[in-house]
């Protein structure tokens, strides 16, 4: 049976090392997911999220059991890589399915549009203001509900769903101009 959370954040703060590998083991593929939708960058994310895990252990004693501990550190992962992007203003990732492009494209031509149209989804996507790209990355890329992202961000679920629903329409109305403009 699986340690909970909550006695491994214990053990670990009792200075037993062991259980903070075995969390690492849990989330690290999480956490990697997070630094890699929120930076896109491929080699910054080993230091990246190093830097997180120690983070995330310097703030166990503040962890609450309460709280799923998944949320709790996608909360320090995220808030981390927000202070990367304001300080670097990398672009990141874009969500197509969340705006309606398809990705279901096969030959090298299909391959080279489906690219270009990644690139311009990444663009549009890189200017929108953090409020509203940053919810639509950790529900669409990250897989977090409405619950988790609000409390990720401090911020009541329903600011995240009008976010959320403000952020597609964005990317939509500028995607859906440019189609008709025959640029995508």
């Amino acid at each position: 049976m699986e340690t909970p959370d909550a006695d491994l954040v214990k053990r670990c703060l009792g200075g037993e090392s062991d259980a903070f590998a075995e969390l690492i083991a849990r989330y690290k593929r999480l956490i990697y997911n997070i630094i890699y939708n929120m930076i896109n960058n491929r080699e910054e994310i080993n230091d990246i999220a190093q830097e997180v895990f120690i983070r995330i252990y310097k703030s166990l004693d503040k962890y609450n059991p309460e709280y799923k501990f998944s949320t709790w550190s996608v909360k320090i992962a995220t808030n981390y890589c927000l202070d990367i992007l304001r300080k670097k203003k990398i672009e990141a990732i874009p969500i197509d399915e969340a705006i309606g492009v398809s990705s279901n494209l096969g030959t090298p031509e299909e391959d080279y549009l489906k690219k270009e149209k990644r690139e311009r989804i990444n663009y549009e996507l890189s200017k929108l203001p953090d409020k509203y790209r940053i919810p639509l990355i950790l529900f669409h890329k990250n897989g977090l509900s409405y619950e988790e992202i609000s409390q990720v961000l401090n911020e009541p679920m329903s600011i995240i769903k009008n976010r959320l629903y403000r952020a597609r329409l964005m990317l939509k109305e500028v995607l859906s101009s440019e189609r008709k403009e025959g640029i995508l």
